[in-house]
């Protein structure tokens, strides 16, 4: 269960010191990672005293899950009324979560949620949140007809949710960040590459 940040005696809370402390937190874990993460450095990258974090939460784990509680995005099921539209519409979640600022938080979440006291409970309840999201989208497509009722659930969101996290990766940094053009772009033609797959058949 997470935590929820003790309130601080004396002056009322300043919310936008909490957010510039989790968004200080989310930073730090997405480029140095768990091993170097510290009250003291969150305090020092948000511009804050140490015991401004102390007076929110009582360590660095908390800290940690709360930060990516307030801060980090989550994929959602959305029915647009195909399955297309679905598929399109979870890619650019995906695009979005693993390019978007907190992206880097996003990947080192995945390898290292598993070893971080506290966060691991967190993490699997989030994980399979994001699984049944998905995997609604491909039984709803498989309902409406529009796939076919042997459509392997796993083996198609395993390309489809693969794939927009390899183009995240490998886009090369000298193109800059993908816009929210270049990513509904590429959302559309790799899903109709990936469909055609499907509907064709063996």
């Amino acid at each position: 269960m997470t935590a929820t940040p003790r309130p601080s005696p004396g002056r009322p809370r300043d919310d936008q010191v909490d957010h510039r402390i989790a968004d200080a937190a989310v930073e730090l874990f997405g480029r140095k990672g768990w091993a170097s993460f510290s009250i003291e450095a969150v305090a020092r990258l948000a511009g804050v005293g140490k015991a401004s974090v102390y007076l929110r939460w009582r360590n660095k784990e908390e800290l940690l899950v709360e930060a990516l509680k307030l801060r980090m995005g989550r994929i959602s099921d959305v029915d647009t009324g195909t399955v297309r539209g679905d598929l399109v519409e979870l890619v650019q979640q995906l695009l979005t979560l693993y390019t978007g600022e907190r992206g880097q938080a996003a990947l080192r979440l995945g390898i290292e949620a598993r070893g971080i006291p506290g966060l691991a409970e967190r993490y699997e309840d989030m994980a399979q949140a994001q699984i049944l999201a998905a995997r609604a989208i491909v039984r709803r497509g498989i309902r409406r007809g529009e796939l076919p009722e042997n459509t392997s659930v796993t083996f198609l969101l395993d390309a489809v949710c693969g794939g927009a996290m390899n183009h995240a990766l490998t886009v090369p940094p000298a193109l800059g960040p993908l816009t929210a053009e270049a990513m509904a772009d590429y959302a559309e033609h790799f899903v109709d590459f990936v469909l055609t797959s499907v509907l064709s058949g063996p």
